[in-house]
């Protein structure tokens, strides 16, 4: 069994709640992402996407100084590292997710996968994600 951990990108960039839209976009070109986890102390709190940042930023009227709290997605969705490859890809698949934060058993951030990580790792995996995920709008 192949698990997350053989496909994840462990070294992944956090911001904090309070962190300005500005530095979260920053991050964000300067590591080459469209998202980042939200943490908070050593906790888990949230997801903020490129996509977060227009829509519930610029296109709401909140400038670049705007909180990371005021437009991140709540309620995180995660995997674990010892989870299996096929499963993951199942679930990112049901609930339309391109990206997942994976944790360890003590629930600390480890790394993420994405769509990118899933294609290259697992051909079924591959499938499931572009028929669940990559549909046209």
């Amino acid at each position: 069994m192949r698990t997350i951990h053989d496909v994840m990108t462990a070294d992944v960039k956090l911001v904090g709640p309070d962190q300005s839209l500005r530095e979260a976009a920053t991050t964000m070109a300067d590591n080459d992402v469209g998202s980042l986890p939200v943490g908070d102390g050593d906790r888990l709190i949230g997801m903020i996407t490129d996509r977060d940042i227009v829509i519930q930023g610029v296109a709401k009227g909140r400038g670049a100084d705007a909180k990371v709290r005021d437009v991140m997605s709540q309620g995180v969705k995660y995997c674990y590292e010892d989870d299996d490859i096929q499963e993951v890809a199942d679930n990112m698949a049901s609930l339309g997710m391109r990206r997942l934060p994976v944790v360890n058993r003590d629930k600390r951030l480890v790394g993420i996968v994405s769509l990118s990580n899933m294609v290259q790792g697992h051909e079924q995996a591959r499938k499931t994600l572009l028929e669940g995920v990559a549909k046209p709008h």
